[in-house]
């Protein structure tokens, strides 16, 4: 097994729109590689852009606890739990992504969670 060139085909698949491809030859490479974060977090975006949101989950968990300042893995993290309805969960990651990181994408995704809750709780307002 060349783990380079799996990674290198892996990546390709995933910008061509195959998320699944990607993450069925990027999973053999995150068990042989745990420690490798960018290889990790490419599987969580193709189990996120795959619908596996489970899997998604369990790859960014990994990655925000090795490196709590990972504003990205955060930002993921509380999309992928908003994508599957766990809003007061994704907020916490959401804000500390966009107080890391002044970035749109970050502050749409606050936002629209926030408002969320806003509408659905009127004591979720802290």
């Amino acid at each position: 097994m060349d783990l380079l060139e799996d990674y290198r085909k892996a990546t390709f698949y995933f910008e061509s729109g195959d998320p699944l491809g990607a993450a069925r030859l990027l999973e053999p490479i995150v068990e042989a590689e745990p420690h490798n974060s960018a290889v990790r977090l490419l599987l969580a975006r193709a189990y996120f852009n795959s619908a596996q949101l489970s899997g998604a989950e369990t790859q960014l968990r990994e990655l925000v606890e090795h490196d709590p300042s990972d504003h990205y893995a955060h930002h993921v993290l509380g999309r992928t739990l908003e994508r599957a309805g766990r809003f007061r969960e994704a907020l916490p990651h959401l804000r500390l992504a966009a107080a890391m990181k002044q970035h749109a994408d970050y502050a749409e995704a606050l936002h629209r969670v926030e408002e969320w809750l806003g509408k659905s709780d009127p004591l979720e307002k802290s």
